[in-house]
C-alpha cells in the first residue's frame, strides 16, 4: 500500500480502469437536471433536447454547458415571483431585502357594516319605487351646521350610541362628523369633499322614505364640490346659522340653485344660540328668525325679479325647518302643531286640536289672546302675544331654562309633567348632555324634516324631465330619453357620473353618479363618454366593465347586485378614462340610437390661484405626474398644465384649496417631497381701443393675406358667453337675434360671428366683416376652420405674456386667397391668422387684466378698522359695512386683487386676535393700471412698483418666469414693409 503514494502523499500507483457500474455512461441523463418545466429549459438553452425514452435509461449525451446542477430562482420561488440579480449590493442596510406589505389607509372607514334601525334589504327594495325616493343636498356657508345635521340623522338611523359612549376625555366632547372621512377634514374641522349617505327615514304619518343626501363643504374655496353635487340632486336643503344669517357662500349657492332650476328648502339652524349666547327674549328671537328667512327670500327675488313669490320660503308653507342639530332636534310649524294635537287629544264631546289649522296660525302677525283663547290679527288684550312666541318659542325657552337651572329632584317633577322620564344617573350628567337628552325626548325623531323634504322637493320621476331639458345634449323624443324621463328600471343603462372618490388606500378611484335609466349591475360592459365626446368626434370614448356596484354611505359602502334608475350609485372599474365627469351608456343602444352626453358641470367660480410644483428628486418626475393626474380627478375645479418653460402649474380657487391639494399630492397620491413656488395668479390680456390701423399678415408662401382689426367687446358680453346665455352651436339666426336685441348690434354683424374663443365658452369673438363685393365668400368659407384655429390659438396665449385674451373682438376686414387649394392649407393659414390677431391686438392699446376677489368679513365691531387698514395696504378697498341684525357682529365687504391676497386671511386674523372670519371669492377681472408696453417705466429691484407701473411690472415678471424674452415688440408680428411704413409715419416708435 505504501508504495502507491510518495512522501508527499501523491498517488503514484497505476490507474485502475473504471468499472462499468461506476462510469458516468450508466447514469440517467435526467439525474442532474432539476428541470420541472422541460419546455422552458429548452427555450433557456436555445437547443432542443433529444427525445428521451421515459422507460429505459437514456444514452443521450448531455453537454457540460447544458447540465443544470442547481435549480433556477424561478423554479424555486414560482413563476410569478420577480427575481433580480445584481453584481453588487446596492440596497441600503436600512431597507429590508423583502419589505413587508404595507396597508395604507387615508380615510376613516367602518370595519364592517354598522348596525342600523332599518332593514337594509328594505332600503334596497325602496330604491325600486322612485316616488318614495328623494335626492337632496345639504348646502350652506362654513360652520352653519350641515355636517351636524347629517350626524343627527345618522344617530337616528344607526345604532352606534354604545360605541360613542365608550369614548373618554377629549374625544367624548368631539362632534361625531360622520361624513368627514378624509384625514384633513378631521384635522381641520371642516368638510373638504362632498359625502353621500342613503338613509331610510319616517315621516309624521309613519311612512318610510329613502333619502339620498349629499353633505357638501361650506368653505368658499370648495364650491366646486357643491356644483358637482347639485348636478345629481333634485332639491337643495339650505342650512343657515340663525345668528350669522345669509353669508357670502349662502348667496352663491342660492344663486346657483335658482339658476339651475332646483327647488329650495330652508333649515334655520343653531336655534339654541338665540337662547344661550345672544340671550334674546322670545319676542326679539321671533324677529331675528323672521329676518333670516326674509334675507334668503331677498336673495331669491334679486336673482329672479318678479318670480320671488313663487319660490318664496316661509314657515307657514312648510318649507322652513327650525333646528338645533347639536342638540338633536328640529321641527316645522306643522310638526310642532302635531305635538300639540297629540298632547291634547279630543274627548267625546270635543274634537281636539286640528294640527293643520293651528300650524297656519303659528307664523306672522297673528296674536293669541289668552283670556278669549282666540287668534286675532292685532293684540286685543294686554297679555296677548304673537302665536309663534306663545306656542313655540316660550315652551322651548322654558324647557332650556328649567333643564339648566333646576335641581335634579325639581327637574324630575317638571319633566314628568311633559311625560319625559330619564335614568337617575342622567340627571347628574353635564348640562349640555342633559339638555340634549331632554330635547331629544321632547321633540322626538326628525319627522318634520322628512315631511318638509317629501312635500316640497320632487321625486326623481317628477324632476327627470326638467333635468333632461337642462343638461341632456341629445333629442328628447328618442327611446333612451323617454326611458330616462320615466326612470325606467328596465330601460337601457344611462349613468351620469359627476364625482370621483378615491379608495381608502388612494391607489384608485370609484365613480359616483346617478342612474337615470336602467339598472347598474356588476359585470356590465359600458361605453364611457367623456366631456369632449360628440357624434362627430368619438375620440373621448372608451369601453369599460363595471366591476363593483355599491350604495355609498361615506364611511362604508354597501355592495349590491344592482341599483335601479332614480338613485345614486358608486361604481368600480370605470374610472380609468374619466377626468371630471362622464356619461355611461351601453355598448349598443336600442334601435341603434346615437349616444349623447350630459353637459359638463358649470361652476360658479374660477380657478385663479396658481402655483408651480417640481419634485425635489428629479428622477421622481413620473411619480409626480401620476400624482397630478390623480389630483385632477379628485378635485372638480383643479387645472394642471405644463408651461412652455417646462414648469408644472396647478390652478385652484384659493389658499386653503391649494393647501389641501398639495397635501394630497405629497401624502396620498405621490408620496414624495415636492418644491412649491410662491403663489401667483392667472392674468388675462385685453384691449381698450380699436386697432390704430388694419393689420395684415401674409402666409409664408406669399400667396395669401389676412387683414384684421381688434376692438374691445361691450360690457357684459364676455359674462353672457361664459355663462352659456348664448352658444356658438346655436343657429346663426338665434345668435344674431341675441346680439341684436341685447347689445344693439346690427343684424349683419351679429349674424357673421364665426367663433367664440379660445373655446366654445371663450370670452372673445371672431367676426367676418368682409363684403361679398370685395372678397370671394366661397373661397373664404373654405378656410373658415383654419382661420378659426389660428384665432383660437391666439386667444389662448396672448402676445403680452402668453396669458389668455379676454373681452376682445377680432374682425376680419379683408382676405386675399390663392385660388389653388394646395397653397391655402392649414399649415399656411393657421399661423398667419394667429399673427394677424396678435398684430391687430398690439395696435389696439393692449392692457393686462387681473382677477379680483370679493372679500367678506364677519366679526365684532372693533375688527372693522383692522380690515380697512389691512385692505388699504394690499391695493384693496371696502365697499360696504354694517351690523348684522340682532347680533353684536358686523359684516364688511370689499375687493382685493388676487395677487395681493396671499396671506391676507392670516394677516387679518393676527390684527383681530382671531375674532374675524373671512371669505374670499373670485368676483371679476379688472384692468391693471398702467401700460404694459411702456418702456419708459423704470422698475427698481426689490422695490414695489408705483401704481402706473404695475402692469409693466407684472408683464415683465411673468415673461421672465415663463422663460420668454423681455421685449414685447409688434415688429415680430407685423409684415416688414408695414412696420417700416408705420415707423416713417410716426405711428410707431423705434
Amino acid at each position: 500500500m505504501d508504495d502507491l503514494y510518495d512522501e508527499f502523499g501523491n498517488f503514484i500507483g497505476e490507474e485502475v480502469e473504471e468499472s462499468e457500474a461506476d462510469s458516468q455512461h450508466g447514469v440517467d441523463a435526467g439525474t442532474y437536471v432539476y428541470d420541472e418545466y422541460p419546455e422552458e429549459a429548452t427555450e433557456a438553452t436555445g437547443q432542443e433536447l433529444m427525445e428521451v425514452d421515459d422507460e429505459g435509461p437514456s444514452n443521450a449525451v448531455i453537454l457540460h454547458e447544458d447540465k443544470q446542477y442547481y435549480p433556477t430562482a424561478q423554479q424555486v420561488y414560482g413563476e410569478d415571483v420577480e427575481t433580480m440579480v445584481q453584481e453588487e449590493d446596492a440596497q441600503p442596510l436600512t431597507q429590508p431585502i423583502i419589505a413587508p406589505v404595507e396597508q395604507k389607509k387615508f380615510t376613516i372607514q367602518e370595519a364592517d357594516l354598522p348596525p342600523v334601525f332599518f332593514d337594509r334589504s328594505f332600503m334596497t327594495d325602496l330604491m325600486s319605487f322612485p316616488e318614495q325616493v328623494r335626492n337632496i343636498a345639504f348646502a350652506g356657508h362654513l360652520h352653519h351646521g350641515k355636517t351636524a345635521l347629517m350626524d343627527m340623522l345618522v344617530l337616528e338611523t344607526h345604532d352606534i350610541t354604545d360605541r360613542l359612549e365608550k369614548k373618554t376625555g377629549k374625544k367624548r366632547d368631539e362632534q361625531l362628523r360622520y361624513t368627514d372621512v378624509h384625514m384633513l377634514e378631521r384635522e381641520r374641522g371642516l368638510s373638504i369633499k362632498s359625502a353621500p349617505m342613503s338613509l331610510v327615514l319616517q315621516s309624521t304619518r309613519g311612512k318610510s322614505h329613502l333619502l339620498n343626501i349629499l353633505d357638501t363643504p361650506g368653505h368658499v374655496n370648495f364650491v366646486d364640490e357643491v356644483a358637482s353635487s347639485l348636478r345629481l340632486v333634485d332639491g337643495v336643503v339650505l342650512v343657515v346659522d340663525v345668528v350669522e344669517g345669509v353669508q357670502v357662500n349662502t348667496e352663491q349657492i342660492i344663486k346657483h340653485a335658482v339658476l339651475e332650476g332646483l327647488p329650495l328648502t330652508l333649515v334655520v339652524n343653531k336655534m339654541d344660540r338665540l337662547i344661550l349666547e345672544l340671550k334674546l327674549p322670545p319676542t326679539d328671537a321671533y324677529f331675528k328668525l323672521k329676518h333670516v328667512v326674509e334675507e334668503v327670500n331677498t336673495v331669491i327675488e334679486a336673482i329672479l325679479p318678479g318670480q320671488g313669490e313663487k319660490r318664496r320660503l316661509s314657515p307657514e308653507k312648510g318649507n322652513v325647518l327650525f333646528a338645533c342639530s347639536s342638540m338633536g332636534w328640529c321641527f316645522t310649524l306643522q310638526s310642532f302643531a302635531k305635538m300639540y294635537s297629540d298632547s291634547y287629544p279630543g274627548s267625546r264631546g270635543n274634537k281636539g286640536i286640528d294640527s293643520q289649522e293651528l300650524a297656519r296660525r303659528l307664523w306672522g302677525d297673528i296674536f293669541y289672546n289668552p283670556r278669549k283663547r282666540s287668534f286675532t290679527r292685532k293684540p286685543v288684550e294686554e297679555r296677548a302675544k304673537r302665536s309663534f312666541v306663545n306656542f313655540v318659542l316660550e315652551p322651548i325657552y322654558k324647557l332650556y331654562s328649567h333643564t339648566i337651572s333646576e335641581s335634579p329632584d325639581d327637574l324630575r317633577e317638571t319633566l314628568a309633567k311633559l311625560g319625559i322620564v330619564l335614568k337617575p344617573s342622567q340627571y347628574k350628567t353635564d348640562a349640555t348632555v342633559l339638555l340634549k337628552l331632554v330635547c331629544e325626548k321632547f321633540f322626538g325623531p326628525s319627522t318634520g324634516f322628512v315631511d318638509m323634504i317629501v312635500e316640497h322637493l320632487p321625486s326623481p320621476v317628477e324632476a327627470s324631465e326638467l333635468k333632461l331639458q337642462r343638461y341632456y345634449t341629445g333629442p328628447l323624443d328618442t327611446a333612451v330619453a323617454r326611458s330616462m324621463k320615466e326612470c325606467n328600471q328596465d330601460g337601457p343603462l344611462v349613468v351620469q357620473v359627476s364625482k370621483l372618490f378615491n379608495t381608502s388606500d388612494a391607489t384608485g378611484f370609484n365613480s359616483f353618479g346617478r342612474v337615470l335609466s336602467g339598472t347598474a349591475r356588476p359585470g356590465m360592459q359600458v361605453r364611457v363618454l367623456g366631456e369632449g365626446y360628440s357624434i362627430d368626434d368619438e375620440e373621448d370614448m372608451s369601453i369599460a366593465t363595471i366591476s363593483d356596484v355599491w350604495i355609498a354611505e361615506s364611511r362604508y359602502n354597501i355592495p349590491t347586485d344592482g341599483v335601479p334608475a332614480g338613485n345614486w350609485v358608486l361604481l368600480g372599474g370605470v374610472d380609468n378614462s374619466i377626468v371630471k365627469s362622464a356619461t355611461l351608456v351601453p355598448i349598443v343602444l336600442p334601435e341603434q340610437e346615437e349616444a349623447y352626453i350630459f353637459k359638463p358641470i358649470t361652476h360658479f367660480t374660477e380657478s385663479v390661484f396658481k402655483v408651480a410644483v417640481e419634485p425635489i428628486n428629479p428622477s421622481e418626475l413620473p411619480k409626480m405626474l401620476d400624482g397630478l393626474r390623480k389630483i385632477n380627478k379628485s378635485y372638480p375645479l383643479i387645472t394642471t398644465k405644463v408651461e412652455e418653460s417646462g414648469e408644472h402649474v396647478i390652478l385652484g380657487t384659493g389658499e386653503l384649496y391649494m393647501d389641501c391639494v398639495l397635501h394630497d399630492l405629497r401624502r396620498l397620491y405621490a408620496e414624495m417631497e415636492i418644491k412649491v413656488s410662491d403663489p401667483v395668479t392667472r392674468f388675462c390680456e385685453t384691449v381698450v381701443e380699436t386697432s390704430a390701423i388694419k393689420c395684415y399678415a401674409q402666409t409664408p408662401n406669399k400667396k395669401n393675406k389676412i387683414t384684421m382689426v381688434a376692438e374691445p367687446l361691450d360690457q357684459g358680453i364676455a359674462e353672457d358667453i361664459e355663462s352659456g346665455k348664448v352658444s356658438i352651436k346655436s343657429p346663426a339666426r338665434v345668435i344674431g337675434k341675441f346680439f341684436e336685441e341685447t347689445y344693439g348690434w346690427d343684424l349683419l354683424a351679429s349674424r357673421s360671428i364665426w367663433a367664440f374663443g379660445p373655446d366654445d365658452l371663450g370670452p372673445n369673438i371672431l367676426q367676418d366683416d368682409t363684403l361679398p363685393s370685395e372678397v370671394d365668400k366661397r373661397l373664404l368659407n373654405s378656410v373658415r376652420d383654419t382661420i378659426r384655429q389660428g384665432f383660437s390659438w391666439a386667444s389662448r396665449e396672448g402676445p403680452l405674456c402668453e396669458e389668455p385674451i379676454r373681452n376682445t373682438k377680432f374682425k376680419i376686414m379683408d382676405v386675399t386667397l390663392a385660388p389653388e387649394a394646395i397653397f391655402r392649407g392649414g399649415g399656411q393659414i393657421i399661423p398667419t391668422s394667429r399673427r394677424a390677431c396678435y398684430s391687430s391686438f398690439l395696435m389696439a392699446s393692449p392692457r393686462l387684466m387681473e382677477p379680483v376677489y370679493s372679500c367678506s368679513m364677519t366679526g365684532p365691531a372693533d375688527s372693522v378698522t383692522s380690515l380697512y387698514t389691512v385692505l388699504a395696504r394690499r391695493r384693496g378697498h371696502v365697499l360696504s359695512d354694517g351690523p348684522i341684525a340682532g347680533t353684536p357682529l358686523y359684516r364688511v365687504s370689499g375687493l382685493i386683487p388676487v395677487i395681493d391676497s396671499f396671506g391676507f386671511e392670516t394677516d387679518l386674523r393676527i390684527h383681530t386676535q382671531g375674532q374675524a372670519t373671512l371669505s374670499l371669492v373670485f368676483d371679476r377681472w379688472n384692468i391693471v393700471p398702467g401700460d404694459p408696453l411702456d418702456k419708459d417705466v423704470i422698475l427698481m429691484p426689490l422695490e414695489p412698483a408705483n401704481a402706473q407701473a404695475t402692469a409693466r411690472d407684472f408683464v415683465l415678471k411673468t415673461r421672465r418666469r415663463k422663460g420668454l424674452s423681455e421685449d414685447v415688440s409688434v415688429a415680430k408680428f407685423l409684415e416688414p414693409e408695414l412696420f417700416s411704413s408705420l415707423k416713417e409715419s410716426g405711428l410707431l416708435e423705434g
